[in-house]
C-alpha cells in the first residue's frame, strides 16, 4: 500500500498559499460545503502548474482566471494525504471557523439575553425600560455584548436599574461605590471607564429622564444625582453669596456666611449629608464668578441672594437649585451671549422654569458695544431664546460674543437696585 505524502512537502510552497487562502474562506463562510468553486486570478507559472496538476484540465500560459471545484480539490488532497481539506488548512491555518454555526448561537445568546432582560418586572411597570431595550437591540449593543462574550453586563446593568427602582422615595442618596457593591459586589464597578456596565445602566437614566447621555464627567455625575446617587460629593461645588438657609450645619453656615456678605463655596457632600431649605422670593444666578467677585466687593451683604454656576453647572448647582425652587423661589438666571450660554439658560428655564436676567435683545446689544473692540465671533450650534425670539436674531447676525464681564456692571446695577425696594 503508497503511504501518504506528507501534506506539508506537497501543499506547502507558495504556489498552493493563495488557494489553499480561498478553500479556508469559502468553507469558514459556507460552513464546510465543498459544493462551490474557488478561483485564481492572474495565475503565476507556478501556481498554473499546480492547479493543472489537481484539475488534471490543461490551462494555457496567461490565463486570467483558473477556477477549481473545491470537489476536486477535496478528492486530490484526500488521494494524495488520505486527509480531506478541511484536516490540510487546520494543520496550515488552525482550526476552520464555522461562521453560520458561530452566527445561529450569537442569534440564540442575543435572544436569550433579550428574555432574560424582558423577565425583569421593570419591563411591565416602566415604557423607558422597553424603550431602552429597544434601543440597545436596534443600535447593535446587545450583538456587541454577545459577540464580546459580555452578557453578564446586562445582567448587572438590569439588577442596578431595579434595584434604583425599588428604592423607597424617602431613603437616604447612595454613593456609587455603595450602590455598585451591593448590585455587583465590585465597588469599582460603576466607575466610568469600567467596561460596558456604567454607559448601559447612564443610557437607561437618561431615557428614564427623557434626556441624552451628555459627554463629560459633570453631566455623568448629573444624570446620576437625579436618581440620588453620589458620584464624587467632594469634587462638585457651587459658589454663593447671601443665601440664609434653614438647616442645621450647612444652613446655619450659610446664614452666618450672608450676614457679613462672604461668599461661600458649597460642596456636594454638604448639600447631601446637611440639607437646607432656602425660603427666598428671589435669588440671582450668574455663570462667571466675577460677578458675585464684585457685589460681594461693593455690594457686600446687603447683595439680593446671588449663586454661580462657574461655567456649566455642577451636579452641586443642580441639588440647590432644587432647594431653591422647592422653597418656591425665582430663579432670575443671567448667562455668557454665546450660544453655550443660550443653550444652558434654556436647560434651567426647563428644569427650575427660571426667569432669564438680563438675557433680552437690547441687553446683548448694550453688551456688544460695551465690549468696544474686543469682538469674539460666535461658535458651535445656535440655540433658540423663545423668551425673546429677536435675542437669537440679534446675535446670528451681530456674529459676537458678549461674555458676562462686559456687562458685569449692568448685573451689578440691578442688584444694588433691589435694596430701595
Amino acid at each position: 500500500m503508497m503511504t501518504p505524502a506528507d501534506p506539508q512537502d506537497l501543499y506547502g510552497g507558495p504556489e498552493y498559499q493563495r488557494l489553499l487562502a480561498a478553500a479556508r474562506r469559502s468553507l469558514e463562510r459556507t460552513g464546510g460545503r465543498l459544493d462551490g468553486s474557488v478561483s485564481i486570478t492572474a495565475p503565476t507559472e507556478a501556481e498554473r502548474e499546480a492547479l493543472i496538476g489537481i484539475t488534471g484540465s490543461y490551462r494555457p500560459p496567461g490565463i486570467a482566471r483558473i477556477t477549481v471545484k473545491l470537489a476536486d480539490l477535496e478528492a486530490a488532497i484526500h488521494a494524495a494525504t488520505g486527509a480531506p481539506l478541511a484536516a490540510l488548512l487546520s494543520r496550515f491555518g488552525g482550526p476552520l471557523v464555522d461562521r453560520p454555526g458561530q452566527k445561529q448561537a450569537q442569534g440564540r445568546a442575543r435572544s436569550e439575553l433579550a428574555a432574560a432582560a424582558e423577565a425583569s418586572p421593570l419591563h411591565e411597570q416602566h415604557s423607558w425600560y422597553r424603550s431602552w431595550l429597544t434601543v440597545i437591540t436596534a443600535d447593535g449593543t446587545l450583538t456587541s455584548l454577545v459577540n464580546k462574550n459580555d452578557g453578564a453586563a446586562l445582567t448587572r446593568a438590569i439588577r442596578v436599574l431595579e434595584h434604583l427602582h425599588t428604592r423607597p422615595g424617602n431613603a437616604p442618596p447612595l454613593m456609587l461605590p455603595v450602590l455598585a457593591e451591593a448590585t455587583t459586589g465590585d465597588t469599582k464597578a460603576l466607575n466610568h471607564g469600567s467596561g460596558a456596565l456604567p454607559t448601559l445602566v447612564l443610557r437607561a437614566l437618561a431615557i428614564a429622564k427623557d434626556t441624552t447621555l451628555a459627554s463629560g464627567a459633570e453631566a455623568r455625575r448629573d444624570l446620576w444625582d437625579a436618581f440620588d446617587v453620589i458620584v464624587d460629593d467632594l469634587a462638585s461645588r457651587v459658589l454663593v453669596l447671601n443665601l440664609p438657609a434653614d438647616g442645621e450645619g450647612l444652613g446655619e453656615w450659610l446664614t452666618g456666611a450672608a450676614r457679613h456678605g462672604t461668599p461661600f463655596h458649597i460642596s456636594l457632600h454638604q448639600l447631601v449629608t446637611l440639607p437646607i431649605s432656602v425660603n427666598q422670593p428671589i435669588v440671582y444666578a450668574c455663570e462667571n464668578p466675577a460677578v458675585l467677585r464684585r457685589a460681594a466687593g461693593e455690594i457686600g451683604p446687603k447683595s439680593p441672594p446671588l449663586v454661580c454656576t462657574e461655567g456649566r453647572p455642577s451636579t452641586a448647582f443642580h441639588r440647590l437649585a432644587r432647594a431653591i425652587s422647592k422653597g418656591g423661589a425665582t430663579l432670575r438666571y443671567h448667562g455668557d451671549f454665546d450660544w453655550p450660554g443660550i443653550d444652558m439658560t434654556n436647560q434651567l428655564i426647563t428644569r427650575y422654569r427660571a426667569h432669564p436676567w438680563r438675557m433680552n435683545a437690547d441687553d446683548y446689544l448694550a453688551g456688544t458695544n460695551a465690549a468696544g473692540d474686543d469682538h469674539i465671533p460666535l461658535s458651535g450650534k445656535p440655540y433658540p431664546t423663545p423668551w425673546d425670539p429677536w435675542l437669537t436674531e440679534a446675535m446670528q447676525r451681530t456674529n459676537q460674543a458678549v461674555y458676562e464681564e462686559a456687562v458685569a456692571d449692568t448685573l451689578l446695577d440691578d442688584l444694588a437696585r433691589t435694596l430701595s425696594r
